[in-house]
């Protein structure tokens, strides 16, 4: 493995390099950091061998939003819908140079996220052909209107394998918007089933934060099984 460092569209990227050929590339969306804890969990899960682009430098709740919404806790920034446009950035600028870079062409393209980078995962599948493999880990799929969106759109291209995850406490508060998460999670899951998706479904211990680079690690390695 090589870590590269470079930026493209005033985003920071890091993509750890397989050594061989042909393998798949995993576009992971990050909060913070550049990714070297998941690389690490990734390789203590002994997962199968991949390219990993890690992005990071986001107007995370502009970026990562499918459209607006309020905020949902005292103190937060709004979400402001602009993920279609950093969907257009993505393809466009980012994808490509980090394509370059890699050795022989992916075998499959994947899009892995936490939290709002979870519901962007899944709202980019629909707004693309591009990716085959996608996982949502702890996603925000409490997002307004977005269950209903999924159930009315189709993928451009069925996905190949769908992991979803929660931890089970996060459904256990009074916001409104929160609470929501695990049913709207599970309705999700049945509802990618029923179109023929292979789709993994887990609850892990804990709440939202709880071991957010395992958990991220295991749903890399979910969508990257059997390839």
């Amino acid at each position: 493995m090589e870590k590269i460092s470079f930026t493209a569209a005033g985003k920071t990227a890091t993509l750890f390099r397989c050594s061989s050929a042909g393998q798949p590339l995993i576009v992971f969306h990050h909060y913070t950091g550049d990714g070297d804890g998941i690389f690490r969990a990734l390789e203590q899960r002994n997962a199968p061998a991949c390219n990993l682009l890690v992005i990071g430098n986001l107007q995370w709740n502009h970026d990562m939003s499918p459209w607006p919404c309020p905020s949902i806790r005292a103190k937060e920034p709004p979400f402001t819908g602009g993920a279609d446009a950093y969907l257009n950035v993505l393809l466009t600028e980012i994808l490509p140079q980090a394509e370059r870079m890699i050795i022989g062409t992916p075998s499959f393209f994947c899009i892995a996220g936490y939290s709002m980078a979870g519901l962007f995962a899944l709202y980019a599948m629909l707004q693309t052909d591009v990716f085959d493999r996608g996982a949502s880990i702890s996603g925000s799929l409490w997002f307004p209107d977005f269950k209903s969106y999924t159930l009315q759109h189709d993928f451009p291209k069925r996905p190949e394998r769908l992991y979803l995850s929660l931890g089970d406490r996060e459904s256990k508060t009074g916001n409104p918007y929160l609470k929501t998460v695990q049913q709207s999670t599970e309705e999700l899951a049945a509802h990618y089933r029923q179109l023929g998706i292979d789709v993994a479904w887990e609850l892990n211990p804990g709440n939202h934060f709880q071991d957010a680079e395992e958990r991220t690690a295991k749903g890399i390695a979910g969508i990257l099984a059997n390839h």
